[in-house]
């Protein structure tokens, strides 16, 4: 931030806007069905889910997220338009356990911990593994829905052993793949 004080043009620059909020219900359909989402909620299920809120961003960067400030989710528009269906499904169970830790009073974001420690990551992480191997996804592919930008293969790996997935062996640098 700077500290001198320079001398703008007379514009103005909003600093509170209105963010659009939309009901989950109206375009996530059939979630309140899942046994894996009534696993997070129970008997609330259906209510927490009419009463969430969603909002959606236009940007190529992103995918997923709670808001820490009220526990709305935040999706990026593009991903659900360009994104894996098989990826978009679990992220919206992982991100819906965000939403139950939010509602709760635990910290989404604590930084404490590395992403691939962080207790509230590990337990998202274990709901949305236990759906995709009730889906019949195997280690190799839970392994590669694992992989984000924001870690390193190392951190993948070791997310991957804090929630119980094989991960593949790594690979020599130089190794022939057939």
């Amino acid at each position: 931030m700077t500290s001198k004080k320079y001398a703008l043009p007379d514009v103005q620059i909003p600093e509170v806007v209105p963010i659009a909020m939309q009901s989950f219900t109206e375009y996530f359909k059939g979630f309140e069905k899942i046994p894996a989402i009534v696993e997070i909620f129970g008997e609330k299920t259906e209510q927490v889910l009419e009463d969430l809120k969603v909002e959606f961003f236009s940007s190529k960067f992103g995918y997923m997220g709670v808001s820490d400030e009220d526990g709305h989710l935040i999706i990026s528009g593009y991903y659900l338009k360009n994104g894996d269906p098989v990826n978009k499904y679990l992220d919206v169970v992982h991100e819906l356990v965000h939403v139950k830790q939010y509602k709760d009073g635990k910290a989404l974001f604590d930084e404490t911990y590395e992403y691939c420690n962080r207790p509230t990551e590990l337990e998202a992480y274990r709901h949305a593994i236990k759906e995709a191997r009730r889906l019949g996804m195997s280690d190799s592919a839970i392994f590669e829905y694992l992989k984000v930008d924001w870690m390193s293969d190392d951190e993948v790996r070791k997310l991957a052993h804090n929630i119980g997935v094989k991960a593949p062996p790594k690979r020599v640098l130089g190794e022939r793949v057939r």
